[in-house]
């Protein structure tokens, strides 16, 4: 089995945290949102994985890419990394890893997060992971006919057409009967959006009879923007707690300090007159003096004091002393 990883650019969305490091290596609840991903599919597979490749931009370096292979490794596979230096699509970022695409894979975007524990369908040629969703309208929806196949791709329907929703991971028996179809959507300059998609050569598989079928995830995160991204790391940490993870390392200091679960802490994190907590992640050697966080995330080795965090997320090596609240601050910002 395969996992293929479009990551295509930084995202723009979640500035200034991505202008010096990649949406999908932004830790939640610990640990690199692009991490949880490739460990959640791989957990719903039940199967060893062969490889997992890395569609990227080139911009983003060697260090990037030395995390990203080593992520592969502590999976126990093999590591390879594809450039896309256009942002051309999902079907054209497939396509940068077409030396990949053989056998049974799963393509997953690197923004999201699942928690998802459904058996795959090994008789069918696709499976297509949706959510059921109240707004189907603002959504990509799948149509079902009476076998419970899908039938149609619909994007964000006027009328109803169902309500779940395809959440961008898909597993195919055969990638390379996909990557055939994508061959000749790139031959033929078939564009939608400006952009070439993954959903066209979709939809000459299903032309061609290919039978595809849903897996239902339970729970679907964005990490879009700030916002959802530090909701999705809350929700992440009360998962991970009622799973029973401890997530507060024993390398922490703590002087008249209290943590409220469910919190992740890292190593040689020092909490002084602080409490912390519920819902937050303090990454490896923060420091927090005479302070109150809660529902917030903050990366690596920042220092904040004087504070009352609250829906916060804040990059690495920053400083922040003051009473601002609900703020999101990059890596190696000053804030006092």
């Amino acid at each position: 089995m395969k996992i293929i990883v479009p990551m295509a650019g930084r995202g723009s969305r979640l500035r200034p945290h991505t202008l010096t490091i990649p949406k999908p290596l932004i830790p939640v609840a610990g640990k690199p949102i692009v991490h949880r991903l490739v460990e959640d599919i791989a957990g719903v597979l039940n199967q060893d994985i062969e490889e997992i490749a890395f569609i990227i931009h080139e911009s983003f370096g060697t260090k990037v890419e030395e995390e990203l292979l080593a992520i592969a490794q502590k999976l126990g596979a093999k590591g390879t990394i594809y450039y896309q230096n256009q942002a051309l699509g999902t079907g054209h970022a497939i396509m940068c890893a077409k030396d990949s695409l053989s056998g049974p894979a799963v393509i997953a975007y690197a923004d999201t997060l699942i928690r998802a524990d459904f058996d795959l369908d090994q008789t069918a040629d696709s499976v297509i992971w949706v959510k059921q969703v109240d707004q189907p309208e603002a959504f990509g929806v799948i149509n079902l006919n009476e076998n419970n196949e899908i039938i149609e791709l619909v994007e964000k329907p006027k009328e109803f057409v169902s309500d779940l929703a395809v959440i961008g991971i898909y597993y195919f028996k055969d990638v390379a009967l996909l990557k055939n179809e994508l061959q000749l959507v790139l031959d033929n300059n078939i564009i939608h959006g400006g952009e070439y998609q993954i959903n066209d050569g979709i939809k000459q598989m299903m032309v061609k009879g290919m039978k595809f079928v849903p897996g239902k995830v339970a729970e679907w995160m964005d990490c879009g923007n700030k916002d959802v991204t530090v909701d999705t790391n809350s929700r992440m940490l009360g998962f991970l707690h009622n799973d029973g993870e401890d997530l507060v390392d024993a390398t922490v200091k703590l002087e008249d300090a209290t943590i409220i679960q469910p919190c992740y802490i890292g190593k040689n994190v020092v909490l002084i007159n602080a409490t912390v907590g519920p819902n937050v992640s303090l990454g490896e050697g923060c420091h927090v003096l005479n302070s109150t966080i809660k529902n917030s995330l903050v990366q690596t080795h920042s220092h904040i004091k004087n504070a009352h965090l609250d829906n916060a997320m804040i990059g690495n090596h920053a400083s922040f002393d003051g009473n601002f609240t609900a703020i999101s601050i990059g890596d190696y910002s000053v804030l006092e």
